[in-house]
């Protein structure tokens, strides 16, 4: 299998090149703003740059699309390069799958629905609240429109090892063993379902493996607000120095609205796949904490 990792320099994108690769496929990673290592340069904003990796000559069986601008508030604030980086990156990316022939897979999220009814299933309305859910909705719609074969995969609040650790559970590991005192104002009343990166990987081997195709929510078994996280993630260390505000949504005010009651239902890949197990919070911090005793 052939794959082509658009953004492999991010959580999910990296996660995907290194586990692929694992499994003896044979991958394409690319970076456009932050160079990871094993990767290469692709502009997605135009597909006609110079200095682009060459697609049309690797030939991938598989574009998947990990690339996009993810801060909410920020696009709140920034729409015509949410569009951009979001939408108009992804109708590229539709157009070079189309031209060499690829399946394309697309990374989505829970933000397109309104947070009133969740945890939610693929067939759910949505209802956005936000000019990222806006623009991620749709492209997860043009690319469904384009190729009945293409692949949507909906997430939220993933974490995971990742090379600039950039991600909420890893950023507070890395303080917590770096010994800095944490002040955390955290939303209490926002629920979602994280999400470890590498078991993302390990879903989308499968969904590509087997040729799937459509819309899947992929979660764990893990339901829980910032708080309720952060707690699952301070208690396998001590001694670490925290102070803890839980606020409400709004108190804090920020630019972008978010689903309350958020998250994902996975009982589609579940009852294809009901042997899969997923990993959770719980896992991965107790790990992190036991290496760095060692």
């Amino acid at each position: 299998m052939k794959v082509l990792i658009i953004g492999a320099s991010g959580l999910v994108g990296s996660n995907c090149l290194n586990y692929f690769k694992q499994k003896e496929w044979n991958c394409i990673g690319t970076y456009f703003s932050y160079h990871a290592a094993n990767t290469v340069f692709f502009d997605t904003l135009n597909l006609h740059n110079k200095d682009n990796f060459d697609v049309a000559k690797f030939k991938p069986d598989v574009i998947l699309h990990c690339g996009a601008l993810t801060h909410v508030d920020y696009c709140e604030h920034h729409e015509n390069e949410s569009y951009d980086k979001t939408v108009l990156s992804t109708l590229n990316m539709i157009k070079l799958s189309n031209e060499v022939k690829a399946k394309l897979i697309f990374i989505s999220t829970d933000y397109i629905f309104d947070g009133k009814e969740g945890p939610y299933e693929e067939t759910a309305i949505p209802n956005v609240l936000s000019i990222y859910g806006k623009h991620k909705l749709e492209a997860e719609q043009a690319v469904i429109a384009a190729n009945p074969n293409n692949i949507v995969i909906r997430i939220t609040n993933v974490y995971g090892d990742e090379e600039r650790g950039k991600n909420f559970v890893a950023r507070i590991v890395e303080q917590v063993l770096t010994k800095q005192k944490l002040s955390l104002k955290l939303p209490l009343d926002q629920y979602s379902t994280p999400i470890n990166a590498a078991d993302i990987a390990r879903c989308l081997f499968l969904l590509i493996q087997d040729n799937k195709n459509g819309i899947y929510n992929i979660s764990s078994t893990d339901y829980m607000n910032r708080v309720q996280l952060a707690l699952t993630i301070l208690k396998y260390f001590p001694e670490a120095q925290y102070d803890l505000f839980p606020l409400t949504t709004v108190q804090i005010n920020a630019p972008a609205g978010r689903p309350l009651q958020g998250g994902l239902k996975n009982k589609k890949f579940m009852t294809e796949y009901p042997d899969f197990c997923f990993s959770t919070v719980d896992d991965y911090v107790s790990k992190k904490a036991k290496e760095a005793d060692n």
